[in-house]
């Protein structure tokens, strides 16, 4: 009789290389890894593939998704200004659902009864992964290995796969968790834990050290929007994923990028994130100065709100809900005269817009400037203080009948 088949979203890391023996010994079932390509940068994809057949897989798969990353997902969140706190790009809160997409896609197409996902009980992977396998198909079952087996610290789990000569790129002298796509890296475990501690500098792979020599002088970037994606840089036309590459590459070079936070998990834990980040810290500077010129007053104070939401939703693991569908398509109107250019300057760690023009700014400068050429009709002010300022004014009035005027 033939075993039942897991999908396994495996990474090559420490949690899914042990999972991969896990399932087959503790749930008895045939494991077919599935590694997403979405940019990550510190492996060969292929080794991956070639990692899970040694430790047992019946079949490995490599998906190779960094164009549909970029069109169907970074878009949406750089059209949203995605941060998380006001903090966090959303590195790996944005790869989970195109990973969750391609892991439903492909239990569909093996006929396998389960998914499985190598987070941990106390992470947001987990209710991303099942959240998202939920929205998509309700009727497969999640195998969660982290939340089952009994090995309880990281070491536990190293000493496992050693016993049983499984291959795992942690040790237990760097014992960081790492997870980077595109649009950036986040690194935890280890010393990181302790929120006092300043982070080592091998942590570091994509920016570098903004008191180095490589960021004494500054330097200037023209990056150019249509409809508020990115369409070139320095006057040349790139795909959006070529922009992220460039910019992650240049904004990084001058150290610009590092994020270190506490951060709000889901479930309550707080959790210090260290996260390099600089392509999309870069294009949300760049594209927020755009839309500061090209948006309506009202439109760009509520759509603040809405990219909160926004940010909070896809956080939350919620990135398949009517809610943030519906958010979208709001947030894609917005986009339609955000088109233009912006120049920026990198110096010693810094990113700082010093220009920004369209063919739809709402900028005027003769109602702005206070030379000779202003055109702004001072006398109506008073008018519009008079009546912008009346409902306070009957308010006082009535403070009066009460003993209160002038008190706060």
């Amino acid at each position: 009789m033939s075993k039942e088949k897991v999908i396994l979203a495996y990474s090559g890391g420490l949690d899914t290389s042990v999972a991969i023996r896990w399932l087959m010994d503790e749930k008895n079932v045939d494991v077919i890894a599935l590694a997403v390509d979405v940019g990550q940068e510190r492996q060969d994809l292929e080794v991956v593939r070639t990692k899970a057949l040694g430790i047992g897989a019946v079949e490995s798969i490599v998906k190779d998704v960094r164009e549909e990353y970029v069109e169907d997902f970074i878009t949406k969140a750089l059209m949203a200004n995605a941060l998380y706190e006001n903090k966090y790009p959303l590195v790996s809160a944005m790869s989970r659902p195109i990973i969750v997409k391609h892991l439903v896609e492909e239990a569909h197409k093996h006929g396998a009864s389960y998914i499985a996902h190598g987070c941990t009980g106390k992470g947001n992977d987990q209710v991303r992964f099942e959240v998202g396998i939920a929205a998509l198909d309700p009727d497969i079952h999640v195998l969660a290995p982290v939340r089952e087996w009994d090995l309880k610290t990281r070491e536990q789990e190293m000493d496992y796969a050693l016993e049983r000569g499984i291959p795992v790129p942690t040790t237990k002298k760097s014992p960081y968790s790492i997870d980077d796509n595109l649009w950036g890296r986040a690194i935890e475990c280890g010393i990181l834990e302790d929120p006092w501690v300043e982070p080592p500098a091998d942590i570091y792979t994509l920016t570098g050290d903004a008191r180095g020599e490589q960021c004494s002088e500054a330097e200037y970037v023209e990056l150019s929007f249509e409809q508020g994606i990115p369409v070139a840089l320095n006057g040349r036309k790139m795909s959006f994923h070529e922009i992220i590459d460039h910019m992650n590459e240049l904004a990084g070079k001058h150290g610009f990028g590092r994020i270190d936070m506490v951060e709000n998990r889901l479930i309550g834990v707080k959790s210090r994130e260290i996260y390099e980040v600089p392509g999309a810290l870069t294009l949300i500077t760049a594209h927020k100065a755009l839309e500061d010129l090209c948006l309506e007053r009202d439109l760009l104070h509520y759509k603040l709100h809405i990219e909160q939401k926004w940010a909070e939703l896809v956080y939350n693991g919620m990135w398949f809900s009517p809610l943030k569908e519906a958010l979208d398509g709001f947030i894609e109107t917005t986009q339609q005269l955000v088109t233009g250019d912006v120049r920026l300057r990198f110096f010693k760690g810094s990113c700082v817009t010093v220009g920004r023009r369209s063919p739809y700014s709402l900028y005027d400068y003769n109602l702005a400037t206070y030379d000779a050429s202003d055109s702004f009709d001072h006398k109506a002010a008073k008018g519009f203080i008079d009546l912008h300022g009346l409902p306070t004014k009957v308010w006082a009035r009535q403070r009066r009948k009460v003993g209160k005027e002038g008190e706060v």
